[in-house]
């Protein structure tokens, strides 16, 4: 064991495995008691989060990591309503996904349902302590924290970007990127542009990743293993090859009117507080969140779409009635539509349509954005906008969806700003 080879890094900043050790072991003393406790971290530093995390996990607490982008008023609610709450027993792992407005959604996972992965993922991989994870996404992410336990565990290094995105000159000191397709895109302009780097191969999941973009990073040298899940499943499928998504080993699955059902020892133990959300079960131990998928032969599977509305969006799963519920509480909106429409890289956005308040005082765009960025997590916030004078509506009176994402694509819904 090399105890002076660098382990995690940001930028100019690196610690060595000793340094780490020492980190963890200083932050441990400093935690005190806190078993089975949920304890939410936010630090701008992912150095210094993950020490943390780190250290939190070591102590035989949760960690719940928030995203350094969101606003301190958000971040003060979210961490408040988390810490409480009581864990069910057995819980180890804790992460935000769908539904972060005003009632969280924090999904809690035991220390098994993401190691289980760790054999497999190393025999597919093939990743070793002389590779380094490059992960160019939120730290509020699950697909962050779970790369973390998986690090600790192979004894991987870890690699930060400066800023939230890719960094060209981070290339050259990592050899495995962990991201969405937003993430490859990055690396492979990289690349074809002349950086330099060390990469050898990109895990991609979060996101459809596109036949073209596999294609490009291949020819620039890269092994691309994409891969299906979800906050609450952990790893579903996996494609090695550009075959297409198969089940992963050890996870069981069957398609029910469209929906795809999962059962595995990966699934997580549910929401904190016993939280409305996407995942439902069975008596069986079979789980869904709603996707939508479609079975070729050799057990190929092709997604969908969500059956519940969800917009599948970089790392993020976002439930539209979520996202409407904090815009309906701006001052000045009337009501709100939220949904999918189609996205330069990673699939899809997030676009909102909003009837304001009759009246003076309505506010800009700029003014929604701000606002919104108070009552929402930064991977919900709608990246277009709508403004007609009224929302189309159905015979019954409620918003006419579908009218108003098909208008929109048509460009007969007028733009805010």
């Amino acid at each position: 064991m090399n105890l002076d080879r660098v382990v995690l890094s940001r930028g100019p900043l690196s610690l060595t495995l000793r340094q780490l050790e020492e980190q963890i072991a200083a932050r441990r003393r400093h935690l005190g008691a806190v078993t089975a406790r949920l304890i939410p971290l936010s630090l701008s530093d992912p150095v210094e989060l993950a020490v943390s995390i780190w250290a939190v996990r070591e102590s035989g607490g949760i960690p719940l990591a928030g995203d350094d982008r969101w606003e301190t008023e958000f971040w003060a609610r979210q961490s408040a309503l988390a810490a409480a709450a009581i864990p069910p027993p057995g819980a180890a792992w804790a992460a935000f996904s769908s539904g972060s407005s005003g009632n969280p959604r924090v999904i809690l996972r035991s220390e098994h349902s993401w190691a289980a992965s760790f054999p497999w993922l190393s025999t597919v991989l093939a990743v070793t302590d002389d590779d380094t994870l490059y992960l160019p996404v939120p730290t509020a992410s699950s697909l962050t924290l779970f790369s973390l336990a998986y690090a600790r565990a192979v004894g991987a290094a870890v690699r930060f970007p400066p800023g939230h995105t890719v960094s060209p000159g981070d290339l050259a000191h990592v050899t495995v990127l962990h991201g969405t397709p937003n993430s490859l895109q990055s690396v492979v302009d990289a690349i074809e542009s002349g950086v330099p780097h060390r990469l050898r191969l990109a895990v991609i999941g979060g996101a459809t990743l596109p036949p073209s973009l596999r294609e490009r990073a291949e020819s620039a040298g890269l092994r691309v293993v994409s891969y299906y899940g979800a906050a609450e499943l952990s790893f579903v499928a996996f494609d090695p090859d550009g075959l297409g998504l198969r089940a992963v080993p050890g996870v069981e699955t069957r398609v029910d009117d469209g929906a795809l059902w999962v059962r595995s020892p990966t699934i997580a133990l549910g929401y904190l507080a016993d939280a409305l959300g996407s995942l439902r079960r069975d008596d069986s131990g079979w789980a869904t969140v709603g996707d939508l998928v479609t079975l070729h032969p050799h057990g190929i599977l092709r997604l969908a779409g969500r059956g519940d509305g969800a917009i599948l969006t970089a790392a993020a799963t976002v439930i539209p009635e979520d996202v409407e519920a904090g815009l309906r509480s701006l001052p000045g909106v009337a009501d709100a539509v939220v949904f999918e429409l189609p996205g330069p890289r990673d699939g899809s956005l997030v676009a909102a349509a909003v009837e304001l308040s009759v009246g003076s005082g309505a506010p800009t765009l700029r003014e929604l954005r701000e606002q919104a960025k108070i009552v929402l997590a930064t991977s919900h916030l709608p990246r277009i906008w709508f403004g007609p004078d009224s929302l189309p509506r159905t015979l019954t009176g409620k918003p006419a969806r579908a009218q108003i994402r098909r208008d929109a694509l048509d460009g007969k819904l007028p733009r805010l700003g």
